[in-house]
């Protein structure tokens, strides 16, 4: 059985390296705050102090961290507790661009790089129901198939190279689709609430139609009920938003909605939902205070 270190246990992280742990996976975490980790000892995690504490004797390192300067610093930091040979699964969203400087960073200490973000929020994390989009060697496989059985529902494997960036590459096109889709369902509901209805009649025409869909029950609900308890956070989708647009622009792609997204989640940032789940971008609809 593979030891694991999990660097980083925010609202991913953290179900991540409780599902490991609870499947019987020696799984040491590290987290910036340390209080938010601690939980994880009563599901059988070993809570340590630092990153270099945390990769000592592991066989796989996981990074599920905010954004790819976050990444680098913890790796940097890691640096003397690394040895030649571990598998490093690098899962943060980072973007395309930064997948080659992460790689050559893994190459630096003889770490095996494989690029695994997944596609899924707090929800299906928790469920072990991610979907894993994942490049790198064949041998790294082994290792990780058992863990990424453990994580999620299916795992993709698009090719032996994790440097192409080819798994990030997809996640950049199947998150826009998820942070697009929340604002159109903000906006349609603030909408008819600015014409003065019940934004509920919304709901009620699209269930059961063509257009219905899980997601747009979940988004819809906590629009309705008000309940923005984080699955996704406003300020995480808009700093995605800015990797989607950056990668569309280096690809020769308008990415017209999810740019038109990111100023409605700065907006709604900007008014205190920061933290909150991105269907609070809801409020960034309206001129008035609601």
């Amino acid at each position: 059985m593979a030891k694991v270190a999990v660097l980083g246990t925010g609202l991913m992280g953290a179900p991540m390296a409780r599902n490991l742990a609870k499947s019987g996976i020696n799984v040491r975490v590290w987290n910036r705050t340390k209080e938010k980790a601690e939980p994880l000892a009563a599901d059988g995690a070993t809570v340590v102090g630092s990153p270099e504490e945390a990769v000592e004797g592991a066989d796989v390192v996981i990074t599920m961290l905010l954004d790819a300067d976050a990444v680098r610093a913890v790796i940097t930091a890691a640096a003397p507790g690394l040895r030649e040979g571990q598998v490093w699964a690098q899962m943060s969203t980072v973007g395309v661009a930064a997948i080659e400087p992460l790689a050559a960073l893994a190459a630096e200490h003889g770490l095996t790089f494989v690029d695994a973000p997944v596609q899924g929020t707090r929800q299906p994390a928790e469920q072990g129901k991610l979907i894993i989009l994942a490049a790198g060697p064949q041998a790294a496989r082994q290792k990780l198939d058992p863990l990424f059985d453990v994580l999620g529902q299916r795992t993709l494997w698009l090719g032996d190279d994790g440097a192409s960036g080819a798994a990030t590459k997809l996640k950049m096109a199947t998150v826009s689709y998820g942070i697009s889709m929340t604002a159109a369902v903000a906006e349609a509901l603030a909408l008819a609430k600015g014409l003065g209805l019940d934004p509920d009649l919304v709901r009620q025409v699209v269930t059961g139609g063509p257009m219905d869909n899980a997601y747009f029950q979940a988004k819809s609900k906590a629009i309705l009920e008000g309940d923005f308890e984080p699955s996704f956070t406003v300020s995480n989708a808009e700093k995605d938003t800015r990797l989607i647009t950056q990668t569309g622009e280096s690809a020769g792609v308008r990415l017209d909605v999810v740019a038109a997204t990111g100023e409605r989640l700065r907006r709604a940032a900007a008014q205190g939902h920061g933290d909150e789940d991105m269907a609070a971008n809801y409020y960034a609809s309206f001129t008035g205070k609601q």
